[in-house]
C-alpha cells in the first residue's frame, strides 16, 4: 500500500482540509498524519471542535527513544466515525516541531512496514513548506507528494520554487494538486507552470469544506437534490465537492501503487 503526502508553498489551500476530506472518503483502511509544523492540531480542535484531547506525535518521540515506536503508535490513533481513517494528531504548537526531527526517519520505517503488512494507505498532511520542523523525510519518502495549490497567480508564483525542489529531492511520484480550479487558472495551466504532472482538482466549496475543516453540519440539501428529497448528508456525499475529492483520492491511488508520474497534458515542462 501507500503513503502519500500533501504540502502546501504558499498562502492556505487547504492542505489539512483536504487531507482529512481525502482520509473520510478512503475505501479502504488510512492512517492520516497531521504533521504539520505550525502545530495547534487543527484536526482536534477544527472537526472535532476541541472536544478530544488526544496524545499524538509527541508522544511518538517518547516512545522511539525508549525503543518502543511499533508498540505504542496503535494506541494513539483517533478513529474518524463512518469511515476507515484513523487520525495521528500533531503538535499543540509550532515551537514543539523542531523536537520532532528525530523522529521522522524511524517513524518513516514503521510507517511503510506498517503499510505492508497491513494494507493500510497513510496520508501525511505535511503542512506549509519552509516552516522549521518541515517533516522533509516523509516528503521525499513517500510514494506520492502532493503540491497543494490554488489557482491564483501569487499562488502559483510561490509554488514554483518548491515545485523544482520536490522534483529533485523525492524519491515517489510528485504532482499537483488544485483547490479552487478557475479562480482564475484552470488547473491544467497551473500545473503546467509549476512543470507537474496534473492530480486533480478539488472544487472550491467553502461550505461543503467546513464540514472537514470545522466539524459543521452538512448543508441543506439544495435545487435538484432538494428535488429529489434528498437528506442533507445524501445530497453532501453526492455534491460536486465530495465527488471532486473521490477523484483525486483515486488518482492518488493509481500514482502511489506505481510510483510513476501520472501522464497529462499538465505534465509538460514549462517553457
Amino acid at each position: 500500500m501507500a503513503i502519500i503526502t500533501l504540502v502546501s508553498a504558499s498562502g492556505a489551500p487547504g492542505v489539512t482540509t483536504t487531507a482529512l476530506a481525502l482520509a473520510v472518503r478512503w475505501p479502504r483502511p488510512v492512517m492520516l498524519v497531521e504533521a504539520d509544523p505550525r502545530g495547534g492540531s487543527s484536526i482536534l480542535a477544527g472537526f472535532f471542535k476541541g472536544t478530544i484531547d488526544q496524545p499524538g506525535l509527541l508522544q511518538l518521540v517518547v516512545a522511539e527513544r525508549q525503543g518502543q515506536l511499533v508498540a505504542v503508535l496503535p494506541s494513539l490513533l483517533l478513529p474518524i466515525d463512518g469511515s476507515q481513517a484513523h487520525v495521528l494528531a500533531g503538535t499543540r504548537s509550532h515551537d514543539q516541531a523542531v523536537g520532532l526531527e528525530g523522529l521522522w526517519v524511524p517513524l518513516l520505517g514503521v510507517l511503510r512496514d506498517l503499510s505492508v503488512r497491513t494494507g493500510q494507505d497513510v496520508i501525511v498532511d505535511g503542512g506549509r513548506l519552509g516552516c522549521d520542523g518541515t517533516p522533509m523525510p516523509l516528503l521525499v519518502g513517500s510514494d506520492a507528494t502532493v503540491l497543494t495549490v490554488g489557482s491564483s497567480l501569487p499562488a502559483v508564483a510561490g509554488a514554483r520554487s518548491w515545485a523544482g525542489t520536490l522534483r529533485e529531492r523525492a524519491s515517489g511520484a510528485v504532482g499537483a494538486l488544485v483547490v479552487g480550479e478557475g479562480r482564475p487558472y484552470a488547473a491544467k495551466e497551473v500545473a503546467r507552470a509549476l512543470a507537474l504532472p496534473l492530480l486533480g482538482a478539488v472544487e472550491f466549496a467553502p461550505e461543503h469544506a467546513v464540514v472537514f475543516s470545522e466539524g459543521a453540519a452538512h448543508p441543506p440539501a439544495r435545487g435538484l437534490a432538494r428535488w429529489r428529497r434528498r437528506s442533507a448528508a445524501d445530497a453532501f456525499a453526492h455534491s460536486g465537492y465530495v465527488r471532486s475529492v473521490a477523484a483525486v483520492g483515486e488518482a492518488l491511488r493509481a500514482v502511489s501503487g506505481t510510483g510513476a508520474a501520472v501522464t497529462v497534458e499538465a505534465g509538460e515542462r514549462a517553457s
